[in-house]
This record gives structure tokens, C-alpha cells and sequence, in this order.
């Protein structure tokens, strides 16, 4: 955000594991102060926005894009490298009255553990690439108003929550919703895959065999779609719940865990179909509901290297 200015003084900020939940006035505190300390010529970068009303009338603005800099000292015990370092945010504000009155945030910390080689969890399926802008240029563009692609994004959610429980994959119909040559970008952990087949095979076989009930209850979730133009975005704290019943989704074993996912995503759509689609999850945050823990599996990878408690792994500057 621009300043402390643009929050409301009883904002809540919900930010990714390891932060969780806290007020916005300690939101810098928490968050930006170690991450400045870490990448002192930080900058963020931004590459789609998008604002809407809700269907409950809530006014949301979701920004995706990356934050880089000079990675010249640790951050939450990541070694630093020296060199370029970015992850990519997803960042979407609750406004009333002008003021950010709530904030629902994923930063993909788990691709900066990749930059500085201490990946502590299962490798990705799929592509350990960056992110692309949208292809069209024009994630930043004014766009006009309108519920069709958000309509178009939901129903598609709604198909593939079909299977298996009510049949084979051709329920899901994901032909009729999405572009042949369309781009997944998940998370570091998940990685990004390109069609309906490389989408199957590098994610979804997987994440469906793990939850085949996903989608299912809505008891424990919230969901906030909106979107303009050929847009469409959605957050909740979270917008998922499932049960962990499948192993091999992220290299996790099938512990029957009842978990909840935090997802935060885009889409542009293109003639009617799904062109890209820009995934951030939570995936800290899940492993911590299942009882494992990455972040201290790497400082265990940390003893060996100068700079770091051989004791804790943790970073001692």
C-alpha cells in the first residue's frame, strides 16, 4: 500500500504462514521491516489489477505481481545469495469509505527458498518457472465493468467439483471452459503447466487423487469473486476445505487430516475461454495444519553454512 494512510485504523491483515493474522498498524513491523533489512532496494512490481463489487456488494481490488531486490542479508533464516532475488504476491484489499478496511495476502516464500538452494519440501511437478505477465499487456488497464467472466470462472469451478463424485473426468467439461494453449502458474512447490493436459499431469491428478471431496462443503470457507473485463479474480481465508486422503500432493503422505487451503487467483479470459490463470496457495500454511514444518527443515539445512546457528539454523546477523 501507498502508506498507512490508505488503512482504516481497525484494518485486519491476513498474511501468509509464518505471519498469520494481525492489525494493520503492526502490518510494516511484522512483515516489511525484515523483508527491507533482507532486500534493502526492494521494489514491487505490479503486472494485474483488478477491482469489483462482490455479489454481496463488497468493493475488492486484487494485485498480483512480484517483489525483487538485492537478496544481501537473511530473511526469516533463507540465506541471502547476493544476487537478484523475486517472489511473486498476490495481494487483494477489502475498501470501505475509501479506506482498506481488510487485506488478504499470499507472498510465494517458498520460491525465494528455491532462489537461495534450500528447497526443504517434495520437488514441483510442475514447471519451476517465473510467472508471466498476461500475454496481453494489459493486466494494468482501466477495464470496464462486467460479471461475465467472473460468471464464466465460477461455473467452471462449480464442473470440477464433479469429479469423481459424480464421475469420470469428462464431468468436468474442461474443453468447454478452457483455451487449448492456456498458462497455469501456481506456486513455487506446485509450478506452472501449459493445457488441459499438462494441467492434468502436473497438478490436478494429483491434488484430486489427495482430495477427492474438495469443493464439497462450504461450511468453513468464504469466497470473494469479482473481476472487470475479461478478469476475474477470487480470495477467502479461507476458500477451501478438504480431506487429505490421497498421498503424493506436494510428496505428502494420506494422514486423513481434515485441512482448509488459502487461494488466491487470477484469470483472463479470452472469446469466452480461460487463457491464463495465476495461482498463489498457501502451501506453508497447509503443511503446518499436517504437522510438518519446511521452514525448519531448511534452518536444519542452514547448520552447515557460515552465518547461521549450527545449533538452530537460524540466521545470527
Amino acid at each position: 500500500m501507498r502508506g498507512p494512510d490508505h488503512l482504516a485504523p481497525d484494518a485486519v491483515v491476513r498474511l501468509c504462514h509464518p505471519f498469520g493474522t494481525m492489525p494493520g498498524a503492526g502490518w510494516f513491523d511484522a512483515a516489511y521491516a525484515p523483508l527491507l533489512h533482507a532486500l534493502p532496494d526492494l521494489e514491487r512490481r505490479e503486472e494485474i489489477a483488478v477491482s469489483g463489487l462482490t455479489d454481496a456488494g463488497a468493493a475488492w481490488v486484487g494485485i498480483c505481481g512480484h517483489y525483487c531486490g538485492t537478496f544481501l542479508r537473511p530473511f526469516l533464516d533463507i540465506p541471502a545469495t547476493g544476487h537478484l532475488a523475486a517472489f511473486r504476491y498476490h495481494e487483494f484489499f477489502r475498501i470501505e469509505d475509501g479506506r482498506v478496511v481488510e487485506v488478504q495476502a499470499i507472498w510465494d516464500l517458498p520460491e525465494v527458498m528455491h532462489a537461495a538452494a534450500v528447497w526443504p519440501m517434495a520437488p514441483a511437478l510442475g514447471a519451476c518457472t517465473r510467472a508471466f505477465a498476461p500475454m496481453t499487456q494489459d493486466g494494468l488497464a482501466d477495464h470496464a465493468a462486467g460479471g461475465a467472466s467472473v460468471e464464466r470462472v465460477i461455473d467452471m469451478l462449480v464442473h470440477l467439483t464433479r469429479h469423481p463424485s459424480q464421475g469420470g473426468p469428462e464431468v468436468m467439461e474442461m474443453a468447454r471452459f478452457w483455451h487449448p494453449k492456456f498458462n497455469w502458474y501456481g506456486p513455487a512447490g506446485i509450478g506452472a503447466a501449459r493445457g488441459i493436459a499438462g494441467f492434468r499431469r502436473w497438478h490436478q491428478m494429483a491434488f484430486l487423487h489427495a482430495f477427492p471431496d474438495r469443493g464439497l462443503t462450504s461450511a468453513e470457507t468464504s469466497h470473494h469473486f469479482f473481476g472487470a473485463g475479461d478478469y476475474a479474480a477470487v480470495t477467502g481465508w479461507p476458500n477451501m476445505a478438504m480431506t487429505l486422503t490421497g498421498g503424493n500432493w506436494l510428496g505428502l503422505p494420506a494422514t486423513g487430516a481434515r485441512i482448509t487451503l488459502r487461494s488466491l487467483d487470477f484469470w483472463r479470459l479470452e472469446a469466452g475461454l480461460i487463457r491464463e490463470n495465476w495461482v498463489l496457495v498457501d502451501l506453508l500454511d497447509a503443511h503446518a495444519q499436517i504437522g510438518t514444518d519446511p521452514l525448519d527443515r531448511m534452518r536444519q539445512m542452514n547448520r552447515a553454512r557460515t552465518g547461521f546457528d549450527p545449533e538452530t539454523g537460524k540466521a545470527l546477523t
